[in-house]
């Protein structure tokens, strides 16, 4: 390719209103790529900036082009090609100072190449020119136009005179006045030939008046412009802090714009914990439902258990007297199985006497 980037940076791109000329039309919602491009097949400097794939600045940096600081982070250009105004939103002052030097850099590069275009065409030129003048000047000098016909016969008589001279002894008076008759009517159509240059030199002199005065009308027109271009300069940079004061108001918009989506997803995380939350508090009514169950479930256990603990501790009281009234039997029946053994031997030895 032809035309490569050589620098790049990015910016908010705005247009002035081709209505008003005075307020800034944002060509771009986002900051976008600025770049500038040269093409070294045409030698010219463009910039350009590309919002998807619609091209919303296609400039041509020339030399009469200024770069004008208008804050510390916006900047603008005249182009008179496309007829319109662009201005930059810069992030950061660093930023527009960066490329604002590219564009003086470039800008001199700029007119260095068309200074070299214009120096080789005078060169191309100037031969061509110059042949051509010469092959005017012979016909219209001061003394073809301006002579008398007594300073032009001796010229055409030295003219004719290397061609009769041989045979002037030779031929008779009679041809000799046929060559004059001849020379006179050559003289005749030089004084014709003459007369045609006069007149052309007349109508391209006159040519020559009305080209200096349509050049003068393009003078005057060129002045108008610039002085037009001057006029909205200045109404631009007065202009200039509203253009700011607007410009800043955007990026304080998309500053609120960032903040509310921020405060947006924000609120939809918040949304989910609380959706979160409710589902914990459902499971935490659900879970206390279960322990008053449980508790009660626990209350009748406990009912139960205290119950058992009295029929233990009846049961218990029972046996014990029970062991007690068996220990007074075992008591009672050793006492009676005492006398009995002792009326047992009583009676053993009762027999054994008998």
């Amino acid at each position: 390719m032809g035309e490569q980037p050589i620098f790049s940076t990015r910016a908010h791109v705005f247009q002035i209103d081709p209505n008003t000329k005075k307020n800034w039309v944002p060509t771009s919602k986002h900051a976008v790529t600025v770049s500038y491009f040269y093409d070294s097949t045409r030698n010219v400097y463009r910039i350009i900036s590309l919002d998807g794939s619609k091209a919303i600045i296609n400039s041509t940096i020339t030399p009469n082009m200024t770069f004008t600081k208008t804050s510390q982070k916006f900047g603008q250009w005249a182009d008179s090609r496309a007829n319109t105004v662009y201005g930059l939103g810069f992030s950061s002052e660093h930023h527009l100072s960066k490329f604002a030097e590219k564009f003086q850099e470039f800008k001199e590069a700029a007119r260095l190449a068309k200074e070299k275009s214009q120096e080789k065409m005078e060169l191309t030129s100037t031969p061509s020119q110059e042949s051509a003048g010469g092959d005017l000047q012979s016909p219209l000098t001061p003394e073809s136009i301006n002579g008398t016909d007594d300073e032009r016969t001796p010229d055409v008589t030295q003219n004719a005179e290397p061609r009769a001279e041989p045979a002037q002894n030779a031929l008779p008076f009679s041809h000799s006045t046929a060559i004059s008759k001849h020379w006179e009517a050559e003289l005749a159509a030089l004084k014709g030939n003459n007369a045609k240059l006069t007149a052309a030199l007349l109508e391209s002199t006159a040519n020559v008046k009305q080209w200096k005065q349509q050049l003068a009308a393009y003078q005057e027109e060129a002045e108008r412009l610039h002085k037009r271009v001057t006029e909205l300069e200045c109404v631009s940079s007065q202009a200039n802090a509203v253009h700011t004061h607007k410009t800043e108001l955007n990026q304080t918009i998309q500053e609120l714009e960032e903040t509310l989506k921020v405060k947006e997803e924000e609120i939809e995380r918040l949304k989910q914990e609380i959706d979160n939350a409710r589902e914990l508090q459902e499971q935490r009514d659900s879970l206390s439902q279960k322990l008053q169950e449980v508790e009660i479930r626990n209350k009748d256990l406990e009912g139960q258990l205290s119950d058992l603990e009295q029929r233990l501790e009846k049961s218990q009281n029972e046996q014990e007297a029970f062991r007690n009234n068996l220990k007074t039997l075992l008591e009672i029946l050793d006492g009676k199985i005492f006398e009995l053994t002792e009326l047992r031997d009583n009676l053993a030895k009762l027999l054994e006497c008998s």
